[in-house]
């Protein structure tokens, strides 16, 4: 896979809102464990390659289990997961597909039961990011780092 574009070397001033986001959304009151569960879980959903290489380790690197990564996209069949973190994966999903159900009402009490309200906002930027990082590294075909990693012929 060869990159179209660097957007970050192109245009690095339309890009630093994304980066000042990210920033923020540290400090927003999220724990980070739930923050890369979110952001990783999303980038399965869209597919892309480059976030899930980069949440998986940075997960790992904050001593994530390697079960509760493998077993992320099957959350609602795990034992593993909170309900904060459940509430979080079905908001997450929700609003990743949301051109299928909207966003119900009943996914978003039970986040809400789980999350106070400056909390549902940094989640809801939580998602909304992680998509639109996804879209970016997509569209200009951003390829993950493979220096250590076997790659296709």
């Amino acid at each position: 896979m060869q990159s179209r574009l660097n957007h970050f070397a192109v245009a690095p001033q339309l890009m630093q809102p994304m980066l000042d986001m990210e920033e923020c959304l540290k400090t927003a009151g999220l724990e980070h464990s739930l923050i890369e569960l979110v952001k990783l879980r999303v980038s399965q959903i869209n597919g892309c390659a480059f976030c899930i290489h980069m949440h998986t380790h940075d997960a790992r690197a904050q001593d994530e289990s390697e079960d509760r990564l493998h077993l992320l996209n099957a959350w609602r069949e795990s034992s593993l997961y909170s309900e904060r973190e459940r509430a979080a994966l079905a908001w997450a999903e929700t609003l990743t597909r949301i051109e299928q159900n909207g966003a119900p009402d009943h996914t978003y009490d039970e986040m809400a039961a789980q999350f106070s309200d400056q909390e549902r906002i940094a989640l809801t930027l939580v998602v909304t990011t992680i998509n639109a990082w996804n879209r970016i590294a997509i569209g200009f075909a951003t390829p993950h780092p493979a220096a250590k990693e076997t790659t296709a012929e």
